[in-house]
């Protein structure tokens, strides 16, 4: 299966922009450290509705809807893999 990103529409102007998040390379510890602080690792929109201790509703993630979530989240991704994999340091705390 393959995600429907990987294919150039007539109308997607925001296409530069993922394929420049797509190449962009990892290589300095400080600019991993920034990407990951940056980054949340979870969706900070979600929530749980609670009244009185009974749940009313769900907010349900919202980050999805943005149209560069897949990059930015590779983008985090990378830079946790370089700070763990090159860098050796512990990455418990970003996760």
């Amino acid at each position: 299966m393959t995600s429907f990103t990987q294919f150039k529409s007539q109308n997607d102007f925001l296409f530069p922009i993922r394929q420049w998040l797509d190449s962009q390379e990892v290589k300095n510890s400080k600019l991993a450290h920034f990407l990951c602080k940056l980054i949340p690792a979870q969706c900070p929109f979600e929530r749980d509705i609670v009244v009185f201790g009974r749940k009313l509703f769900h907010i349900p993630p919202m980050c999805k809807l943005n149209p560069l979530y897949e990059q930015v989240v590779t983008l985090r991704f990378k830079a946790l893999c370089y700070l763990a994999d090159e860098c050796g340091e512990d990455i418990t705390a970003y996760c």
